[in-house]
């Protein structure tokens, strides 16, 4: 959790409806949530970069299909990043395909989840995400050097 006791959550989403959806779920579980949202790959990495300076998200949540820089070109990025590595990457995608799952998983990926298409479903999914990476998920020292 960030210092100043508020989780920060960067959501990397161009889709607007997905956004609103997964915005007002963040919400519900979490009305202190702080919730960062940039539209693509580029954007992405310059939020993660000079202008996180040391303040970073506690959560990255991730779709695949974006303009500019793909999220698995972004997952790449920040897990070969000593300085990112550490962050939580959850990819939240619509994409159920075989081939994004396992390039997902060879670049480190925390978790791989698929949108439901049901908002009371995405909904709970969410909530239940919020709530392990806020609450019951203890980062693993990262003991590999780079």
């Amino acid at each position: 959790m960030s210092e100043a006791g508020t989780f920060r959550v960067l959501v990397v989403e161009d889709d607007v409806l997905h956004w609103q959806l997964l915005s007002r779920a963040l919400r519900e579980a979490n009305p202190s949530i702080e919730i960062v949202r940039v539209r693509d790959g580029e954007e992405a990495m310059e939020q993660l970069g000079e202008k996180a300076g040391e303040r970073l998200p506690d959560l990255v949540l991730l779709d695949l299909k974006l303009p500019k820089k793909s999220g698995l070109e972004v997952l790449s990025e920040i897990k070969q990043s000593r300085r990112l590595r550490p962050l939580p990457v959850v990819i939240l995608t619509t994409s159920s395909a075989p081939e994004d799952r396992r390039r997902a998983a060879e670049l480190h990926a925390n978790s791989y989840l698929i949108k439901p298409v049901d908002f009371r479903r995405f909904e709970r999914m969410v909530a239940q995400l919020e709530i392990y990476w806020r609450e019951l998920h203890l980062p693993i020292e990262d003991s590999v050097d780079s």
